[in-house]
């Protein structure tokens, strides 16, 4: 609330250097903003009294729009990368996949690894369980497995994150 939006009989002042001014009615304090060339916004309405300050508004919304953009700036969003394999993959294609999956992950992405099972294969899915891990082992030094290999319909999933 600012300006003559405040409707309390008493509230706490607090001026522009953030010296306390004590308590008077909303009216003195409209009146001291106004004579300041500022205006008086409530900072704390749940306070008794409530507590307001007299700042320039603009500037103040100014600064908010500004940190809220510096701290959405600054903001990692974390993707999740998927490396898809065959239970029949070869250690020389399984190696070019554990090259990739560190790339991701060493840019700070997750990682989903998943083997797909085509038709007699889902009889084999306890085979795959040894390449899964296998291949965590192999990014030990950089990640961790987050969730461990588990079968999801005809694939068997894992995620690896980075190491803290």
């Amino acid at each position: 609330m600012i300006n003559e939006q405040i409707r309390d009989r008493e509230i706490r002042l607090v001026g522009e250097n953030g010296e306390q001014l004590g308590i008077m009615s909303a009216r003195e304090a409209q009146a001291m903003a106004d004579e300041a060339g500022l205006d008086l916004v409530k900072i704390a309405p749940k306070a008794d009294p409530p507590v307001c300050k007299i700042i320039d508004y603009s500037k103040y919304k100014y600064e908010q729009a500004r940190k809220e953009k510096e701290a959405r700036r600054k903001q990692k969003i974390v993707e999740i990368k998927e490396i898809r394999m065959s239970p029949n993959i070869d250690t020389n294609d399984l190696n070019t996949k554990v090259a990739a999956a560190r790339k991701f992950i060493q840019k700070g992405n997750k990682v989903k690894v998943s083997i797909r099972f085509r038709g007699r294969e889902m009889a084999h899915t306890a085979q795959s369980r040894p390449m899964m891990d296998d291949f965590a082992e192999k990014l030990s030094d950089i990640a961790v497995v987050e969730k461990p290999p588990k079968m999801e319909g005809r694939f068997m999933t894992m995620f690896l994150t980075e190491k803290k």
